[in-house]
């Protein structure tokens, strides 16, 4: 009977842990606080070639390969098998910002560019950097000066009959000299 009894604490605390989340409901990619606590930290991951609007506006059909690497850098992605086809993929995972992949595509015929892929989502620079931006500014602008109305609300200093003489006024100590700061006055001039 005393091991049924000295069990029953044990079944009872199993029983609680089906009330947690198990471990494939937890947020993956939001970056959501694990059991309300704790937010996990997920490693950056930048993987491809950034390009933008502006870059591949630039490459026209008919520049050589050599001309296209300057413009769009060197493909992520080359096959031995098919060296007309140069891939450029970009994926992007970012804490706080959804997932980004974008693929572009540069097909030659021999040493000439014949046609660039582009996806429709691809960004112009500015909404690029808007896009991975996770810094998040402040909500209210902090107040730096007070207005008429919160300075004449202050109260007055209250000004004193006896105000403490500053070292300054009182000259130096009895008893000690200096010597003069212009060094014209000085002995030997």
């Amino acid at each position: 009977m005393r091991p049924l009894l000295a069990s029953l604490p044990l079944l009872a605390l199993l029983g609680g842990c089906s009330y947690l989340p198990t471990w494939d409901s937890l947020p993956s990619v939001t970056g959501e606080k694990v059991l309300g606590l704790v937010t996990p930290y997920r490693v950056e991951v930048v993987q491809g070639n950034v390009l933008t609007k502006e870059m591949v506006a630039r490459v026209k059909p008919g520049m050589p390969k050599a001309q296209v690497r300057d413009l769009l850098g060197s493909p992520l992605l080359t096959d031995v098998f098919h060296e007309s086809r140069w891939d450029y993929v970009f994926t992007i995972r970012r804490q706080g910002t959804a997932p980004q992949q974008r693929l572009v595509v540069a097909l030659f015929d021999g040493d000439r560019l014949k046609e660039l892929t582009v996806p429709d989502d691809l960004p112009a620079e500015n909404d690029f950097v808007a896009a991975i931006n996770t810094f998040k500014p402040p909500k209210r602008e902090p107040k730096l000066e007070l207005t008429d109305a919160e300075r004449a609300a202050l109260p007055l200093p209250k000004k004193s009959a006896e105000a403490a003489p500053t070292a300054a006024a009182e000259g130096p100590a009895p008893g000690r000299s200096y010597p003069p700061l212009d060094a014209k006055t000085g002995a030997g001039t």
